[in-house]
């Protein structure tokens, strides 16, 4: 059974950092994709980053590309998402989207799998 969830929101001030895990069971991370996306209110789903296949290819939404750093550990089977420089507008639920296969996509339709999200509040 596939599950991911996710962890390390809170409540910050603009300008700190955050880190976000997703611990992932059900497939090996090497062999897939993981995803950030975010949802901030009355708008829709938006992508943030992935890491995908053997190496670990990261890629980021423009938004976030200088400031949000994505990684992994294998053993552990989790990914994290190191937020540095946070903004209000990047106010949201964070969830950590699964994908059991390699593939370099940012759409959230083409994820399999979803963690049940993470809130993180950016404060001006």
């Amino acid at each position: 059974q596939v599950q991911l969830a996710e962890s390390g929101g809170g409540l910050v001030q603009a300008g700190d950092s955050l880190r976000l895990s997703c611990a992932v069971s059900g497939f090996q991370l090497n062999t897939s994709t993981v995803a950030w996306f975010r949802q901030a209110p009355g708008k829709e789903r938006e992508f943030v980053s992935y890491i995908r296949g053997s190496v670990g290819i990261p890629y980021y939404a423009d938004s976030v590309k200088d400031r949000f750093s994505i990684s992994r550990d294998n053993a552990k089977n989790t990914v994290n998402l190191q937020m540095n420089s946070l903004k209000p507008e990047d106010t949201a639920v964070y969830y950590c989207a699964g994908k059991s296969w390699a593939a370099a996509t940012a759409q959230a339709k083409n994820y399999d799998y979803w963690g049940q999200g993470t809130q993180v509040t950016v404060s001006s």
